[in-house]
């Protein structure tokens, strides 16, 4: 069988994958399997990375995995025979950082996501607008801040000119930023007279002092706390199109990364349904404006949706700064700016690591935000404090985002056993980072710029997540951009930070096993092995066989969950 290229694959390991290694032929009077995979690429990212041809299925677990000849002894009358035709097979892709009820909600609404100018936005608006003459509140997102110049900050009067009469409040594509109308500032009530929030900004005319149309970070409550919530079937209906999209993309497992008892709700509504066909850890939301009473609460509700189904709210979100683009990312030194702003950390790095020890002792997981240096090192000192108050419990923190590093700090991540979670589609020089970033920061500071190949390297657990809707939620390009430091889009930007490039094995281990073991289901799911859940993925290509710009055209043709395809035919392949 052929070798992926640069594989550190055995030629034992896969010799002894093709003989049959998982398990003892099955007895010759056994019915058969349900499934049996043959002729197939199957990379199984176990231990070894083996190779095999064949896999075995049964009541939804894997009960086989090695040569086509072994797989002829799981054979019965009834078993589903499924020629892979050499295709390649991979265990089901994790998303360990994903929003998926807000983004299937955002879909269905005023969606600006993948427009990129403002003519664009403003046709989308209006046409929305126009098509929808009823809704008391004109709400969706998506807007790139990159559209915008420097700080990411429109204008309430293009939307005026749209929508007079209605109030509009779009978020941000990094869903940092809301940009609202003149209606919605006034049913707000910000005036000259409204003070920023301590987590936020109130972007106003440096002239006038009037607030000009953007908010960020905290500020976006303001308005938002004036939107009519969303309905239990709008928030079914965005999880149902996630679901579907996500299977799609061959994801089975997802870290839903802010969930509150409306969230927990739906996705207990769709279990219930029997509809439900993700496995779900659900990251409960630390509510920066309170402190530490409400881990009552938290636990109340780990208690109460914690019932052995498949949702599982055994972390807890707690967002530390905001982002880079608008100055918000909390930082060590200040930003280029004339306010020598060092940004926002939003829980004060003392509160911190009182909740953190605390919700560690409680067996929380928790799921960090942190995007400057300074947030990513209050992150780790919070943890440490934790380590030091109750020993190593196993709760696997993980620190998403981690855009902007301070070298000192990359060695902590393994000697904490903290996981960094990077969203591997941001890495490379578009104009957020080449525009909105680096002339605020400065080249040198620029250099540490998700450093994934350096933190893989001190030995670190590296995870992957889209933050979909934030950016697509589909695995591949975000791997192409990995591997290459590119855009998996277009040729116009160059590679960036080329020394932090990865592998493909570490790639596809980042939306695997490493995911998995994020989301404490290491044992059961993300990779291809006996006693393991058939949580399993067909694609149109061999990954190993392609040149890296070629990975994000790869398409998924069949996912697996539990053995049962949810999307594609097994038929058709």
């Amino acid at each position: 069988m052929k070798m992926p290229r640069n594989s550190t694959v055995q030629i034992s390991t896969v010799l002894l994958a093709l003989s049959a290694c998982s398990e003892s032929p099955a007895p010759a009077e056994a019915p058969g399997a349900d499934t049996v995979f043959t002729n197939g690429y199957v990379y199984t990212v176990d231990a070894d990375r083996s190779l095999a041809e064949a896999v075995a299925v049964t009541d939804g677990n894997i009960i086989y995995v090695g040569a086509n000849a072994g797989a002829a002894d799981h054979i019965g009358a009834n078993t589903k025979v499924i020629d892979l035709k050499g295709r390649m097979m991979l265990p089901a892709f994790q998303d360990s950082h994903i929003h998926p009820i807000g983004a299937g909600i955002e879909a269905s609404a005023c969606d600006l996501n993948g427009l990129n100018d403002l003519a664009a936005y403003r046709s989308v608006i209006g046409e929305y607008a126009s098509a929808n003459p009823d809704i008391e509140w004109i709400t969706g997102g998506g807007w790139a801040m990159s559209v915008f110049g420097p700080g990411g900050s429109p204008s309430k009067t293009v939307i005026d000119e749209l929508v007079p009469d209605r109030p509009v409040f779009l978020s941000s594509q990094d869903g940092h930023s809301g940009w609202a109308n003149s209606r919605a500032l006034e049913i707000a009530g910000i005036t000259l007279d409204t003070p920023n929030p301590v987590d936020g900004i109130i972007d106003r005319d440096p002239v006038t002092g009037e607030a000009i149309g953007s908010l960020q970070e905290g500020a976006m409550n303001l308005v938002r706390q004036h939107i009519p919530a969303d309905t239990a079937e709008t928030r079914l209906q965005g999880l149902t199109y996630a679901q579907n999209l996500l299977h799609s993309y061959g994801i089975t497992s997802i870290q839903d990364a802010i969930v509150d008892r409306d969230a927990l709700e739906t996705y207990s509504a769709m279990e219930r349904a029997g509809d439900l066909q993700l496995r779900v850890v659900a990251s409960l939301w630390w509510d920066r404006e309170r402190g530490q009473e409400q881990i009552d609460g938290l636990l109340e509700l780990r208690e109460e949706f914690n019932t052995g189904g498949l949702v599982r709210p055994t972390t807890v979100k707690i967002m530390e700064d905001g982002v880079m683009e608008n100055y918000t990312a909390a930082m060590l030194e200040p930003y280029l700016i004339p306010s020598g702003s060092r940004g926002i950390p939003m829980v004060e790095p003392e509160s911190l690591n009182q909740a953190v020890t605390l919700l560690d002792a409680a067996g929380f997981q928790v799921h960090f935000h942190s995007i400057g240096d300074a947030a990513i090192r209050y992150a780790l000192d919070a943890v440490e404090e934790a380590l030091l108050e109750n020993g190593q419990l196993g709760n696997r923190h993980h620190i998403s985002h981690i855009q902007m590093w301070d070298p000192a700090d990359i060695p902590r991540f393994a000697e904490l056993d903290v996981i960094a979670n990077f969203q591997p589609l941001w890495a490379y020089a578009d104009e957020y980072v080449t525009e909105l970033t680096i002339p605020f920061i400065g080249e040198e500071r620029a250099r540490w710029m998700y450093p994934i190949k350096t933190v893989q390297d001190t030995g670190a657990t590296i995870a992957f997540g889209s933050d979909w809707s934030v950016s697509t939620a589909n695995p591949f390009p975000q791997m192409e951009t990995a591997i290459t430091r590119k855009s998996a889009v277009s040729d116009d930007y160059p590679v960036f930070i080329p020394e932090e490039r990865i592998d493909l094995e570490s790639a596809i281990v980042g939306f695997t096993i490493n995911a998995a073991f994020v989301n404490k289901q290491e044992d059961m799911t993300g990779s291809i092995e006996v006693g393991k859940l058939a949580d399993l993925i067909v694609i149109d290509r061999n990954l190993f066989e392609i040149e890296p710009e070629d990975i994000s055209e790869a398409k998924v043709l069949l996912t697996l969950f539990g053995g049962e395809a949810v999307y594609g035919d097994m038929t058709a392949l």
